[in-house]
């Protein structure tokens, strides 16, 4: 018996994911639930277990590749007599066109004659495969099982995904504007010529943690942003810390940071501000935020060798300083150790990063869109400064915030950040 490894759904909102890894390959024995592939979504990585025990005779989406929900990404078979002859090639290997499980009348509908017409494309004389995201948008649309076969996929081996029907639908309905007695034809997209190494020189290529973050860079790219600079005097919360760490880990089982006064103060301002704790809709509606949920730049892996990943502290506003600090500490020790799931990286408002903490200075952070801002925090610098026509030493920290210019106008930039600095020279935390 068959068994496919499905995609599951990983939340509301998600609604596809990548394979960043295959924990198993082809002709593998892999016992039910199990770890046998590792999918990547909204920058998490979740290792799926095996639906059932057998032999993995399939993968049908490579490491790399983009997956819909629910769609099939490998099979499995039970029967270990039949799974060596799958692997020989003596029987054929491919998934059912559905899940069992998810079956209905309409399901046992399609032309038989559509079925066993090979793709044009498939030199091995294998059907061509469309993920149950595709097949739902074909029969909404009407399109035909030729139709269907004549777009010209974008995906992970020539697969047809989402955006490529949707870039047939548009051309189709032009056309049959145009000239509705002539048969429909799609252009010929111009393949991307493969890059080459040079001397010297390797390919590696964009997958899993860099690909969602290049994905989601190139969205936040199209959002019109400006940064502002502020220089904030951060001598008593310095000061602060080095008198009190050690006597409130004792206390408290944590950590003193900077960053928990950090968080507290921009909380604080963004109640003030809530357009900067807001979002700009694609419908135009501005989604405005009473609660802060805020999303705080941490590292992934023991090292920090996994790259950057936001998960969300919760409720900021209605938390102390000490309760911010134990959560802050929660998710820096499960995103060391990969243990973040999707609830942890959702629903952010608003982010902190803090740059300062790996020795950086100045810079201009991206937003996360939809939000309508991040705030940057950089590194603390002992320099000269006027005070009351006297020359003292400070401890001085750049603070950058970067914010949708749609939804946010210098003037109330500038009054953000100006509250934002007095909350932390005050220091009034804990008065």
């Amino acid at each position: 018996m068959a068994t496919e490894i499905l995609m599951p759904e990983l939340g509301e909102s998600v609604h596809e994911g990548t394979v960043s890894r295959w924990i198993k390959n082809v002709g593998d024995f892999v016992k039910e639930d199990e770890p046998v592939v590792e999918i990547m979504t909204d920058k998490v990585n979740t290792e799926l277990g095996a639906p059932a025990s057998g032999t993995l005779v399939k993968i049908l989406i490579p490491e790399g590749g983009d997956v819909a929900v629910f769609a099939t990404m490998g099979i499995i078979e039970e029967d270990a007599e039949l799974a060596k002859q799958m692997l020989a090639g003596e029987v054929s290997a491919e998934a059912p066109a559905a899940p069992a499980a998810s079956a209905t009348p309409a399901a046992s509908e399609p032309a038989p004659a559509q079925e066993e017409v090979p793709a044009a494309s498939a030199d091995n004389g294998e059907r061509m495969w469309f993920s149950p995201l595709v097949r739902a948008m074909a029969k909404e649309h009407g399109l035909s099982e030729g139709e269907l076969r004549s777009i010209a996929g974008s995906g992970a081996g020539g697969r047809v995904n989402k955006k490529d029907v949707e870039g047939y639908l548009k051309n189709r309905g032009s056309r049959s504007s145009a000239a509705p007695t002539a048969a429909p034809s799609m252009p010929q997209v111009k393949p991307v010529e493969p890059t080459t190494a040079g001397d010297g020189q390797e390919l590696v290529p964009l997958t899993g943690m860099r690909k969602m973050i290049a994905e989601a860079m190139v969205r936040s790219h199209a959002v019109p942003t400006v940064s502002t600079l502020i220089e904030v005097d951060v001598t008593n919360m310095v000061e602060f810390r080095s008198r009190n760490k050690d006597a409130f880990q004792q206390q408290y089982g944590v950590k003193l940071t900077y960053t928990p006064f950090l968080i507290k103060a921009l909380t604080e301002c963004l109640q003030d501000f809530p357009f900067l704790n807001a979002a700009l809709m694609p419908d135009n509606q501005i989604v405005v935020n009473n609660g802060v949920q805020l999303g705080v730049a941490v590292s992934l892996g023991e090292k920090g060798e996994g790259g950057l990943i936001v998960p969300v502290i919760r409720d900021t506003h209605k938390k102390d300083l000490v309760a911010i600090a134990k959560d802050l500490e929660e998710i820096a020790a499960k995103a060391r150790g990969n243990k973040l799931g999707v609830e942890d990286v959702k629903g952010g408002t608003f982010t902190l990063t803090n740059p300062g903490s790996y020795g950086a200075t100045l810079g201009t952070p991206m937003i996360s869109a939809p939000q309508s801002g991040i705030l940057g925090t950089y590194g603390i610098v002992q320099r000269p400064v006027i005070i009351d026509g006297m020359i003292a030493i400070r401890s001085m920290m750049n603070v950058v915030l970067t914010y949708d210019h749609r939804l946010v106008d210098g003037l109330m930039a500038g009054r953000f950040l100006q509250a934002f600095k007095q909350k932390i020279e005050a220091f009034a935390f804990f008065k």
